[in-house]
């Protein structure tokens, strides 16, 4: 009888749980004095946002909504998460910006509207400009804020004189779109805006200001397992995000555990689109405010402050980032100063970043990330964005897979000042540089490399390495160059040598010849320009074999074009695994999952079983010889 007694008892308590969670449901039509229901919807998110209990969902009708969500909780665990979600099949944008009408003519094009500051609430980006650590301003002001046109965004100038008499700015691949401009001015109490439509009448067509700093940020840290699904997200007047900062982007998680932030449209962000980093507490452009000792030590020190401020995998990170299209951000896609460890990113295309190049700075690129600690980057697609991925400080456990990266003008990957272990797999890095490393402890293994490799030693910066699958820091280093393992990749060597005297960068794996460190290099082929490592014994290396990489673009998919020397055979190789690759020098981390289980390289770019005997150098196994066209996303 107790025993029938005690499971009724867990039956009603279980019962009651599920009972409690709710879904409210928020429409443009809606009025928050509403009970939240279908019929009976909120007018705001914030509104539902502040009511909102572990397992409830908010789902959000067609519409678009500008404001700024500032969840007052989040869920308590993976299973008991709240849940913000566009509803099915409806188009739900959520803006940073405002709209503004009652433009008034000047001449030849140029418009000015003046606002008060009460327009704007309690924050004006235009009288706040873009300021922070490693942040170069070209010796000018950049305001967060950003004037659109029919949803593109213009070019701010420094006077007026400049909108008046607009120029195309050289710097930018839009040199028609740099012919829109604007300059603002604040007075006492107002704020001026003139702007260059050319030939459009702004009161006739969408004008919009960015007006908050944010689309959905938690202002205190604590925030957990909250999912943002199929929303689309615009228009904020976000600050520069360095590693030494609070980070805040159009969707930012402050320091806090377990988001999942997928199938959503993210662009138009004055600086950072999604953001995974750290709080203002442990320290605020530090090194901004004091320059009297140099910004790598500044780093270390916010560093020990965020472990003594509960930066472990049990509070911090373990984030997914997945489905997500990206662009137009002028700092980076998705960025994260020690909050992005633990996490998976995935999936995601991103594109367009720093495309206006009004600005420049150390923290600019599709995926910028610091400590990506035990941190998954796999099948995203990421082009036009200046630099693709670029991982600095702390990449220990990282591994980046199939992604697929081309068109970035700087490099693919930049891996810089980690001690590894950091696994780069079945990558497509199809851009004129493919890798730049001043790094150590890394395996690349099975890429295809159609640029060059860029790889120095840095003797002046000590940098942090862990206790494996911990942040807990065992200890400090600088970078000797080598212990690095290159197996079974594929340099094409097709793009033209433009530093020539440059000795840190070279098609192919002749940088290595002066490394410090021991590297295990074996199976690798070499077409055109690219030279195999001194004491390679085992490759395949052809001068006279150029081959022209081309990608395609239809609709959402991608192809890409290459041959393959049908003339010789490949070199011979193995299955690639953690046993083989050992573990890094520094970190005595082996390159393994972040459960410590192994890994086993034997599947390639598309998701093909690999020869447990001979496997196929490079991304794609047994592609055939000759010209090749390959469905690659």
């Amino acid at each position: 009888m107790k025993r029938l007694k005690f499971s009724l008892l867990i039956l009603l308590v279980l019962t009651s749980s599920i009972a409690v969670a709710k879904e409210y449901h928020v429409s443009v039509n809606g009025n928050n004095n509403n009970d939240g229901s279908e019929l009976k919807p909120f007018k705001t998110i914030n509104f539902a946002a502040q009511l909102a209990q572990p397992g409830d969902v908010i789902t959000v009708h067609a519409g678009t909504y500008r404001e700024w969500i500032n969840p007052a909780r989040g869920g308590e665990s993976d299973s008991k998460r709240i849940v913000y979600r566009a509803a099915a099949g409806e188009v739900v944008e959520i803006k940073g910006s405002e709209v503004v009408k009652e433009w008034k003519s000047e001449k030849n094009g140029i418009w000015k509207v003046t606002l008060p500051d009460l327009f704007f609430g309690n924050y004006n980006p235009y009288r706040d400009s873009i300021f922070g650590d490693w942040f170069d301003n070209y010796k000018r002001i950049h305001h967060t804020g950003e004037v659109f046109l029919n949803g593109k965004s213009l070019y701010e100038r420094e006077t007026l004189e400049k909108v008046i008499n607009t120029v195309t700015d050289k710097r930018t691949r839009d040199t028609t779109g740099s012919k829109y401009t604007w300059y603002c001015r604040s007075d006492a109490g107002t704020v001026t805006i003139w702007a260059n439509f050319q030939k459009f009448n702004p009161n006739k067509e969408l004008v919009e200001i960015s007006a908050r700093k944010s689309c959905f940020y938690p202002e205190k840290p604590g925030i957990n397992y909250i999912t943002i699904s199929g929303f689309r997200i615009s228009q904020a007047a976000t600050q520069w995000a360095a590693p030494t900062a609070e980070q805040i982007g159009m969707i930012s998680t402050n320091w806090n555990k377990g988001w999942i932030i997928e199938n959503n449209i993210i662009h138009d962000s004055k600086c950072s689109g999604i953001t995974l980093g750290k709080e203002r507490g442990t320290g605020h452009n530090v090194w901004y405010a004091d320059q009297s000792i140099d910004g790598s030590l500044h780093y270390i020190e916010v560093t020990f402050r965020t472990l003594r401020n509960g930066w472990s995998k049990e509070n911090i990170g373990s984030h997914i980032i997945r489905n997500n299209e990206i662009f137009n951000c002028e700092q980076t896609g998705i960025c994260g100063s020690m909050g992005a460890a633990f996490s998976i990113v995935e999936n995601n295309h991103i594109y367009n970043i720093w495309a206006k190049r009004q600005f420049n700075g150390a923290e600019i690129a599709g995926i910028k990330f610091h400590a990506a600690i035990d941190t998954k980057i796999e099948k995203n697609r990421i082009h036009d964005a200046g630099r693709g991925i670029w991982l600095d400080w702390m990449a220990q456990g990282t591994r980046v897979s199939k992604n697929l990266m081309y068109r970035n003008d700087l490099e693919d990957l930049f891996m810089e000042v980690n001690h590894g272990p950091t696994l780069v797999d079945n990558n497509l890095l199809l851009s004129t540089v493919g890798i730049s490393t001043q790094s150590q402890g890394g395996a690349i293994v099975h890429n295809l490399i159609a640029g060059q490799l860029r790889m120095w030693p840095e003797p002046n910066r000590f940098t942090p390495y862990h206790l494996p699958h911990s942040t807990e820091v065992a200890g400090l280093s600088t970078i000797f160059s080598g212990d690095d393992r290159y197996y079974n990749n594929i340099f094409l060597g097709n793009e033209p040598d433009t530093k020539k005297n440059d000795t840190r960068q070279a098609f192919g794996l002749i940088t290595y010849n002066n490394a410090k460190l021991p590297v295990w290099i074996s199976g690798n082929i070499y077409y055109n320009k690219a030279v195999h490592y001194k004491a390679e014994i085992n490759y395949v290396e052809n001068p006279a074999f150029r081959t022209d990489v081309k990608t395609a673009e239809e609709g959402n998919n991608v192809f890409l074009s290459f041959s393959l020397d049908d003339k010789n055979a490949d070199p011979k190789t193995e299955i690639i695994s953690t046993a083989l690759l050992g573990k890094a020098k520094m970190a005595k981390e082996a390159f393994e999952n972040p459960d410590g289980t192994p890994i086993t390289l034997d599947t390639d770019y598309l998701g093909k079983k690999r020869s447990e005997t001979n496997p196929s150098p490079g991304p794609f196994e047994k592609p055939g010889k000759g010209s090749i066209t390959i469905k690659v996303w």
